[in-house]
């Protein structure tokens, strides 16, 4: 008897020892499979060139030099337009502007009289923007798909496409209110500027509930009004060539910092290896010396100083650092990178692709880009330039309706990053082979 209680106290111990140690491989299965927090941290007017990691001899970027480091980081980046407003739409949705319909950033009708001013100061451009707003909202966006999987989205910084709702966020700073000034961002626009204790409140806030996190980090910044705080604007002036230039570098600091409050704030939480950064510019900055604006070779150009942009994908412990100089990537491809690193099929109307799969990266042949002007009706009336960037070449074709007295543009991006040489007239069959390129593109729609 005696023995045949050993052997069910044997067998009992046996039991409850494999129950736990199956117990513990579920709760570590679980933990494994838990999703990462997403922050997209996003820069607004800044050329490729102005960060410390990309050679810059002036502008420090401490943060962003240290993100980079700690990424996946593609130097030979593109946004598919050089404008922020459908820039930002083509990052939240995955798609060309002629996809998403969010062409430029004020609709103008024909008949509408600007009276030689601003459209976006007239009455009637809330009005025009409406059925752009109501489009978009039929639009899957990385907010929406991401609710499948639990996520809570936070909205901060620039977002012109009305309140954050009508991108899927569940909690935003941009109320979009035309009645209180909403048009790019309003309240979002303080976000950086003023301080960072909203952004924190909204991770807090996921954490409190044990929710994965998506946040929209677009401040305004580096972007005009260039009024960096004194001292930052010290450091510059005197390396600087003038007052202007100096203040546009100290807001690419001034942003850089922010860069670093936030990704402190991630540390601190406990959060760090648990999220997933990607990082990109909406467009790019090229600033004059002798007044506040900028040089037309950069925003709303079709050149490299308006469309380049270093993209990063950091994950520690889950993607390898690696500085790539060589691949061609687009903003486009950020949805499908995290969807695929989620796990998440991918829909058919995306335009790009898994950049951190290397059978993908390595066959991708052309990246793609179109501009429209800033004040948009159709695709017809609006299309200024369509762009095909490949290794080594990039062509520029401007619209022959819109843009009669332009010609056709071919440059070595790799041996000539600044587009110094125009080589079409030398290399007709380059030409050729990639407006075809072009051609294909614009007729294999998803």
């Amino acid at each position: 008897m005696k023995n045949l209680s050993l052997v069910v106290l044997t067998l009992w111990i046996a039991i409850q020892l494999t129950s736990c140690k199956e117990v513990k491989q579920e709760i570590v299965e679980q933990q494994e499979e838990a999703p990462p927090n997403i922050v997209f941290i996003l820069s607004d007017d800044q050329a490729w060139t102005d960060y410390g990691f990309m050679g810059h001899d002036h502008i420090k970027t401490p943060n962003l030099d240290k993100l980079a480091s700690e990424s996946r980081t593609f130097t030979h980046g593109y946004v598919p337009t050089s404008l922020c407003s459908p820039s930002l739409a083509s990052i939240i949705t995955g798609v060309y502007p002629r996809h998403h319909m969010v062409l430029g950033n004020d609709r103008v009708l024909p008949g509408d009289d600007k009276k030689g001013k601003p459209a976006w100061t007239l009455p009637w451009r809330d009005k025009n923007y409406v059925p752009v707003i109501e489009n978009f909202k039929k639009l899957n966006t990385l907010p929406k798909m991401l609710k499948q999987k639990g996520y809570l989205s936070f909205q901060t910084g620039k977002w012109w496409i009305g309140n954050y709702s009508n991108g899927g966020f569940d909690y935003g700073m941009t109320h979009g209110d035309p009645e209180r000034g909403g048009r790019h961002g309003d309240y979002g626009l303080e976000i950086g500027r003023k301080g960072m204790d909203t952004l924190y409140n909204y991770i807090d806030l996921a954490l409190e509930k044990k929710k994965p996190f998506f946040m929209w980090y677009a401040p305004f910044l580096p972007h005009s009004p260039h009024n960096p705080p004194d001292s930052l604007l010290q450091k510059y002036l005197t390396k600087a060539p003038t007052e202007y230039v100096a203040k546009y570098w100290a807001m690419c600091e001034w942003f850089d910092i922010t860069c670093g409050e936030l990704m402190d704030y991630i540390e601190k939480k406990g959060q760090t290896e648990n999220t997933l950064f990607v990082y990109v510019c909406d467009n790019g900055w090229v600033q004059n010396e002798n007044d506040g604006a900028y040089n037309p070779i950069s925003k709303q150009s079709p050149y490299d100083y308006g469309l380049r942009t270093p993209i990063m994908y950091k994950w520690k412990g889950k993607i390898t650092p690696k500085l790539d100089t060589l691949s061609l990537t687009s903003s486009l491809d950020m949805v499908p990178t995290v969807l695929a690193l989620l796990g998440m099929d991918r829909p058919e109307e995306l335009d790009g692709i898994n950049v951190l799969d290397e059978t993908e990266i390595k066959n991708r042949e052309a990246v793609y880009g179109e501009i429209y002007n800033h004040d948009f009706n159709t695709i017809e009336d609006g299309l200024k330039y369509r762009m095909v960037m490949t290794n080594p070449y990039k062509l520029i074709v401007p619209d022959p309706k819109n843009r009669p007295n332009e010609k056709i543009q071919l440059y070595d991006i790799f041996k000539d990053p600044f587009e110094k040489v125009d080589l079409a007239g030398e290399r007709p069959k380059v030409v050729d082979d990639l407006m075809k390129k072009i051609e294909t593109s614009w007729s294999t729609e998803p």
